[in-house]
C-alpha cells in the first residue's frame, strides 16, 4: 500500500489540467485538503472519469494523472475529472474517510459532507454519456470490471478491455466475484440498482442520473503498484478507443 499527499497531487495534477484546458473547482474542504473536480468542455456526448474514493486504492488517481499527461482527455469532448474524491482515506492509506465512512456508499442518504457536495456537483452538470472509475480489490488476483449498461450489449468491448490488461493481469478467475456471477472471466454485468437499497454507489448513483453506460475498473491490490496503474491506463484508453462507447 501507498498513501497519497492529497495536496501536492492535487497540486500536479491541477498544473497539468490547466496546460490541458481544463477549469477546477473546490467542491469541499477536508482536513487533508480539499475534495477537487476538473472539467473541460467540448464538442458531443460528456464522459466522466473518478478515482480514490477509497483511500487504500492509489493506483486510481495516480493511472488519471498519467492518462492526463499522456493526453488521453485530448479527444474534443466534454470531459470531468476527480481524481481523489477522498482526501482524508488518501492521506492515511484507509478505504474510508476520517469519520470511518465509505464515501462509495454513500450517494443516496448523504451522511458525508464529501458525498454530499459531490453528489450535488454531479447533479449541476450535464449527465455524462459515459463514467470510468478507478479502483482496486484486495481479494482479486487479477483484473475484473463492472459494467452498467442501459443501451445496447457489446461484448466484444469488454473483451477488448480485458484483452489490454493482459500484459500485466489475467482476468480474475473467480466465477463470482463479491456476491457477483460474472458473465464471463473478470466481467460483471451490473444492474442499475444498489445491492444494499440505502447505500448507494457512485456509479448506481450516476445510472439513476441517466449516465447510460459505466464502467467500474478493479486492478489487484496485492499486485505491484507500477502494474496496477498501467493496467488502469491501458483499460481506460481500450474504452475510449472503442466504436461504441
Amino acid at each position: 500500500m501507498s498513501a497519497i499527499e492529497p495536496t501536492a497531487f492535487l497540486r500536479e495534477f491541477g498544473r497539468e489540467a490547466q496546460i490541458r484546458g481544463f477549469h477546477q473547482e473546490i467542491l469541499a474542504d477536508t482536513p487533508a485538503g480539499p475534495l477537487m473536480a476538473f472539467s473541460r468542455s467540448g464538442e458531443g456526448s460528456p464522459a466522466y472519469l473518478s478515482a480514490g474514493i477509497h483511500g487504500d486504492e492509489p493506483a486510481g488517481p495516480l493511472a488519471a494523472l498519467a492518462l492526463l499527461k499522456a493526453g488521453a482527455f485530448d479527444d474534443g469532448h466534454p470531459w470531468a475529472i476527480c481524481p481523489a474524491l477522498n482526501p482524508t482515506g488518501l492521506l492515511a492509506g484507509t478505504r474510508d474517510n476520517a469519520a470511518g465512512a465509505d464515501l462509495n456508499r454513500d450517494y443516496l442518504l448523504r451522511h458525508t459532507p464529501e458525498a454530499a457536495a459531490h453528489a450535488a456537483w454531479l447533479e449541476s452538470r450535464p449527465v455524462p454519456g459515459l463514467f470510468i472509475s478507478l479502483h482496486e480489490d484486495w481479494e482479486s488476483s487479477g483484473f475484473y470490471f463492472y459494467e452498467i449498461n442501459l443501451g445496447a450489449d457489446h461484448p466484444e468491448r469488454a473483451a477488448k478491455i480485458l484483452d489490454a490488461v493482459q500484459a500485466w493481469f489475467p482476468p480474475e478467475p473467480s466465477g463470482v466475484i463479491d456476491d457477483h456471477e460474472v458473465r464471463s472471466p473478470g466481467w460483471i454485468h451490473h444492474a442499475a440498482r444498489a445491492d444494499l437499497p440505502d447505500h448507494w454507489p457512485e456509479a448506481i448513483f450516476l445510472a439513476h442520473l441517466g449516465c447510460p453506460l459505466s464502467f467500474t475498473l478493479e486492478s489487484p491490490s496485492s499486485a505491484l503498484l507500477d502494474h496496477r496503474v498501467a493496467a488502469h491506463q491501458a483499460a481506460v484508453l481500450a474504452i475510449l478507443d472503442s466504436p461504441n462507447r
